[in-house]
């Protein structure tokens, strides 16, 4: 069920294209990823409510948020999309992960309850790709035996816009099909090759989209999945467990990474190993200069992010985000905000 504070946090913010409604003084301004907009909503309120200060974020997706950080048009850009070490020494920027969570499939068929019906990577990709293009397709039915399936046509639901939950679900099918990585590959905006097919903006607008065609399938940030009501299967994990998305799965994905082993911490956590990680969770990333225009307004976003990890881990479980472990957090403090300039 979904939980009373997700609820409240949704009736004091609605999940939109930005929450201008939330921070009407705009003291911080940030821009990108729809995926941790509910988590970073929720941050927003708490901490207006015990500084003063508001936020202004703009949820664009992940593209966007790159622009509008380049574009030095907000203090801080959010990317789940995480930028190369050399694209971040290119343009003087830091980038660290804020927030871990999971993308899941989710599918508008009658008669099932969600995480009833059950999937493997490869099928997945299949269906992505548009060479299974019914429900009741032997490879599905095969999966999900004794199950009534429809003789019903599937209609991909993806991404209008570039976006880092793309990239996470791209990078993850083309981790675990061949095919897909050879045909579609992986980045924030693919060409997606099923003959029916439907784009949406933001993972608000796959969601929609989702909930409004009948046999559809779609890719949304498990938040939205709770919020619209939309139903979800359970995927394969590389130890061939079948896993329920939640904060336990992604924090079971995480728990073997290793944050500074590439530039920019921007570390894939897809297809991880475990009895229990789910095989599509990331984290989200945030971008800031290192030498910013307007220090002052760095400044309070670094108070924010500090704030928010010293705060909001159970703001954050509760919507099932997974909260980064304090020694993680110290880490950031002291190896990428210390390369900010004050």
């Amino acid at each position: 069920m979904m939980k009373r504070v997700f609820l409240k946090a949704l009736a004091t913010v609605a999940l939109g294209s930005s929450f201008a409604t939330v921070a009407l003084a705009a003291d911080i301004t940030g821009a990108g990823a729809s995926f941790p907009y509910p988590i970073y909503a929720k941050w927003a309120e708490g901490y207006k409510a015990a500084t003063g200060t508001g936020l202004n974020y703009q949820s664009i997706g992940s593209s966007g948020g790159v622009r509008q950080i380049r574009a030095k048009t907000v203090a801080f850009g959010a990317t789940d999309s995480p930028l190369s070490g050399d694209e971040l020494g290119k343009d003087g920027l830091v980038q660290f992960p804020a927030i871990i969570g999971g993308t899941v499939p989710v599918l508008n068929i009658d008669g099932f309850k969600p995480g009833e019906l059950r999937v493997t990577g490869p099928v997945l990709a299949e269906m992505f790709l548009g060479t299974i293009s019914k429900w009741n397709d032997p490879k599905f039915v095969a999966l999900n035996p004794g199950k009534a399936l429809p003789d019903q046509a599937i209609t991909v639901v993806h991404r209008a816009d570039g976006s880092g939950t793309t990239f996470n679900w791209t990078d993850y099918l083309a981790t675990v099909s061949k095919d897909f990585a050879d045909k579609v590959g992986k980045g924030n905006a693919v060409k997606w090759p099923a003959a029916t097919s439907v784009g949406g903006k933001g993972n608000e607008g796959v969601a929609a989209n989702v909930g409004r065609i009948k046999g559809a399938i779609g890719y949304v940030e498990y938040a939205y999945a709770k919020k619209n009501k939309l139903n979800y299967m359970q995927v394969q994990n590389q130890a061939g467990k079948y896993i329920t998305p939640d904060d336990d799965a992604f924090a079971a994905a995480a728990a073997g990474v290793d944050w500074f082993s590439v530039p920019g911490m921007g570390v894939s956590m897809v297809n991880a190993k475990g009895d229990k990680s789910w095989p599509i969770s990331t984290a989200s990333f945030i971008l800031m200069y290192k030498d910013p225009a307007d220090k002052a307004q760095s400044a309070e976003v670094l108070k924010f992010f500090d704030w928010s990890f010293k705060n909001g881990k159970k703001m954050a479980a509760d919507l099932d985000y997974v909260p980064l472990p304090d020694t993680l957090t110290n880490e950031i403090r002291s190896k990428v905000w210390s390369q900010i300039a004050k």
